[in-house]
């Protein structure tokens, strides 16, 4: 039965009655956000500088950033798995910390719904803080799980929104730890909690102590962990990503058996296009423009590196052996001792980076290289045959398939 003296709104303190509430509970979880975040921010942030968006507008996703961009800066090629570490700590650790924001926030519910809304100015700004706090955490962590599952049913670009959604809410989370942190910290010290508006007037019984929710809350985010860190990784930890589309068992078998992001036919790469009598690799730079058969760049200085593939999904592969001819070669066939930049264009007519650009360090480290073989096979034709980008330390999308276009220059 209803009690009939209980509260029915939920402005009213009496109507959030679960004992768990109270700042010692609150406190535990925002302080693990608070490292939590700070890690997810700046490895974002290091993700977007991959992506090099100051080099060419084909690389840039947010072009009215602003100052946004003050961090930017040239992307390194050393050490050749960074960009698979930065993309595979922030995907991970955002998906293991869904439990705690989502405990985090429904620990401070009854704030959301105190009245009166604003009892000073000082009291409005924390108020609006919460809001853009609330507001941008749920938008930033829905946005890169749609991501992270394919699933782009939001509108825009997810480079634009992401990006812009992550700087609201850090402002805010910064404001917020500002003013909250301290009173964190001395909560933690004494178990025996102060009343606040988070502790409930008349309290239900509980049904489980704060430390065994802090657990339940823990084995969640254990449980998603479990379930998510298998794809940076090949072999059978990969199977262990249920929540992972990429998180299944490798694609066929044999050198060319590993994970890949798009798949020929779903590019609409057509067979006869690639086909060694039709396929010309177009090289333009300082002394003019070559083509090249695929014989004629079989006859080049052919070089081999063990690289990764890491995708802004948060997925990777193992080092991959890949043989083919160095990009400061090619560069030298078009009038460069020093190699440039470099544009590269793709047989894929449509898609957000069917055209990428790579700064001059990349094109000069000595295992950059317009691949054509993996693993001391043939490119398949999901990997990109008859030729494809691998750069260390790049994004995946940077590293592009099916090449029919290289210019090199100032870009």
């Amino acid at each position: 039965m209803r009690d009939p003296d209980a509260p029915r709104l939920p402005s009213s303190p009496g109507f959030w009655r679960s004992p768990l509430r109270g700042p010692w509970f609150t406190s535990v979880l925002g302080l693990v956000l608070l490292v939590g975040i700070t890690v997810l921010f700046v490895t974002g942030l290091l993700s977007y500088a991959a992506y090099n968006p100051g080099l060419s507008p084909v690389n840039d996703k947010t072009p009215d950033k602003g100052i946004l961009g003050f961090y930017l800066f040239p992307w390194p090629t050393h050490p050749h798995w960074l960009y698979r570490l930065d993309q595979g700590v922030h995907v991970t650790l955002g998906i293991t910390l869904i439990p705690v924001l989502l405990a985090k926030l429904w620990s401070v519910v009854p704030r959301l719904f105190a009245l009166p809304p604003a009892r000073s100015l000082t009291h409005a700004l924390e108020r609006i803080s919460l809001l853009l706090l609330v507001g941008g955490a749920l938008f930033e962590f829905v946005t890169g799980v749609l991501n992270v599952q394919l699933d782009y049913v939001f509108p825009g670009s997810f480079y634009r929104l992401h990006f812009y959604g992550a700087w609201v809410f850090f402002a805010a989370f910064v404001a917020h730890a500002l003013l909250k942190t301290p009173t964190a910290l001395r909560n933690l010290r004494h178990l025996r909690e102060e009343s606040n508006d988070l502790v409930s007037p008349r309290p239900a019984e509980p049904t489980v102590s704060r430390r065994g929710a802090l657990w339940f809350v823990g084995g969640g985010s254990t449980l998603l962990f479990a379930t998510t860190v298998g794809r940076s990784f090949d072999g059978p930890l990969r199977r262990t990503a249920l929540l992972a589309p990429h998180g299944g068992g490798d694609p066929g078998t044999g050198p060319n058996g590993f994970q890949i992001n798009k798949t020929a036919a779903y590019a609409g790469i057509d067979a006869a296009e690639t086909a060694e009598d039709a396929w010309r690799l177009v090289v333009t730079g300082r002394t003019g423009t070559v083509r090249l058969r695929r014989e004629e760049l079989l006859r080049l200085p052919l070089h081999s590196a063990a690289l990764p593939i890491a995708c802004v999904e948060g997925w990777s592969t193992s080092d991959q052996w890949w043989r083919g001819a160095r990009l400061r070669d090619l560069a030298a066939l078009v009038g460069y001792d020093d190699p440039p930049d470099l544009f590269v264009e793709s047989l894929q007519r449509s898609g957000a980076f069917r055209k990428a650009a790579l700064r001059a360090d990349q094109v000069a480290d000595p295992r950059s290289l317009l691949a054509l073989y993996v693993n001391g096979e043939e490119l398949s034709p999901d990997h990109g045959h008859p030729a494809r980008i691998i750069v260390p330390a790049a994004p995946g999308v940077l590293n592009t398939k099916w090449v029919a276009r290289m210019t090199f220059g100032d870009l």
